[in-house]
């Protein structure tokens, strides 16, 4: 596994599928910086590429999920752009915004399901990074805030884009508006996280089983259904079910399709092959 600056990967059981994926700048609150946003898209590939990966846990290391953008190590890079020439400097800006959506959308490219444990802030970027996720789950006291609006910024790394499709869009535009702090409760009223837990031990716990009973289906499954929900979220009903027909009718004739039978019949847990 490739070594990362301020990603940290963990498979806590080696005959596991489920693998830990940590943003690691602990002392920053896990802060966004440029390298972070690099490392987060080349370890994102790195596990949809090994076989052995079923479910990513996305994480934050430290008290924190994320904090957000780190302003500090961004500053003298929106100094040198504001020197710039205009039309330069202006799509200088576009391309690194870009670099930045590519990290954060790289969580939905990628095959394998990725669940975000939410615990102490998921503040801006934080929350560009679980809309990104397929599963959330969170502390009760977790503290969530679409911050960008009260730093005169337009969030533009995929919170206004995931976020109405998930809460609801007149919620969305309340706390992307007021930037105010919601916890991890009313997250969960809000529908932005399928459960809270009352201690990030009971979290930790409880998204392990999840993501090991999702991993302990059949991987082609598991990747085809992920891939049918995001693809299904920009097409007509008609559209989806005429796509998942396409896609089954490449993968449903499969050995985990006659595994899965055969496990049935005779009662025991099924056991399928690396994807």
């Amino acid at each position: 596994m490739e070594d990362y600056k301020s990603i940290k990967i963990e498979r806590q059981n080696p005959s596991s599928g489920v693998f830990h994926l940590r943003l690691h700048r602990p002392s920053h609150y896990n802060a966004l910086t440029t390298e972070l946003f690099a490392e987060l898209r080349r370890a994102l590939s790195s596990l949809d590429q090994n076989p052995d990966v079923r479910v990513i846990i996305l994480s934050g290391s430290g008290k924190h999920f994320c904090a957000g953008i780190d302003l500090k190590s961004t500053a003298s890079n929106f100094e040198n752009l504001l020197s710039s020439e205009r039309g330069r400097a202006g799509e200088r800006l576009r391309r690194e915004v870009k670099a930045m959506q590519d990290s954060i959308t790289a969580i939905e490219e990628c095959r394998k399901p990725v669940i975000a444990c939410i615990h102490g802030g998921c503040i801006g970027g934080g929350v560009d990074i679980a809309t990104a996720c397929d599963l959330r789950y969170c502390t009760a006291e977790a503290v969530f805030s679409v911050k960008e609006v009260n730093l005169a910024i337009t969030a533009d790394l995929g919170t206004l884009q995931r976020l109405p499709g998930i809460v609801g869009f007149g919620k969305a535009v309340e706390l992307a508006l007021t930037g105010r702090e919601f916890s991890g409760l009313e997250a969960k009223e809000l529908g932005l996280v399928s459960t809270t837990f009352a201690s990030k031990m009971e979290l930790d716990n409880g998204v392990i089983k999840i993501a090991e009973e999702i991993a302990s289906k059949s991987p082609l499954a598991v990747v085809g259904t992920k891939a049918v929900l995001l693809k299904s979220r920009d097409l007509t009903v008609e559209q989806g079910l005429d796509y998942v027909a396409t896609w089954n009718s490449g993968t449903l004739l499969s050995a985990d399709l006659k595994e899965a039978i055969s496990a049935r019949a005779h009662k025991r847990n099924p056991t399928f092959s690396k994807l």
